[in-house]
């Protein structure tokens, strides 16, 4: 009965509010470091999602720029929730993973960095495939990190994330 209630209620918010509440919720159950950070989603949709990563002193490191490891939470979640939300949208189980990174630091983040991956097109014929074969299959995702406030659209740092999927039967 609650869940009825909770999808009702849930249906009625914004794409972005309704992946915020699945990120806050996955995030404190699943993986805290997430939840501690405080990466909020600011735009999802079938091609793309931004991550919004906030410049707090506990998300720095001691050059007064945004941790390593933050950064790293922040191409994890942009990539991540797009593969989730289409996985999700499929109506089947997927079992996916990261399991590969490589990341290019190009200037700091010294300031509110926005993690930014386009890469809805390839993720969806990932899933297609996987749905079709039965295959584990690998797909290269890119995330752009921008600091807009210190560099306008100019990327501060570029993530190259292999996107592992296999559908579960």
């Amino acid at each position: 009965m609650a869940s009825r209630f909770f999808q009702s209620v849930t249906r009625k918010l914004s794409p972005v509010t309704q992946a915020n509440l699945l990120l806050r919720t996955f995030s404190w159950t699943k993986v805290p470091l997430i939840y501690w950070t405080g990466a909020r989603i600011v735009e999802i949709s079938d091609e793309r999602c931004v991550v919004r990563m906030p410049f707090r002193r506990r998300n720095r490191n001691h050059l007064g720029s945004l941790y390593f490891g933050v950064l790293m939470v922040g191409a994890d979640v942009s990539g991540g929730l797009l593969a989730f939300r289409m996985a999700h949208a499929s109506g089947r189980k997927v079992s996916f993973v990261f399991k590969d990174v490589q990341g290019r630091f190009l200037k700091r983040a010294e300031g509110v960095t926005f993690f930014r991956c386009d890469d809805g097109a390839a993720i969806s014929q990932a899933l297609e495939e996987t749905f079709r074969t039965g295959e584990r299959i690998n797909q290269t995702v890119s995330v752009n990190a921008t600091t807009p406030s210190k560099f306008g659209d100019e990327p501060v740092a570029a993530f190259d994330l292999t996107l592992s999927v296999k559908a579960v039967s």
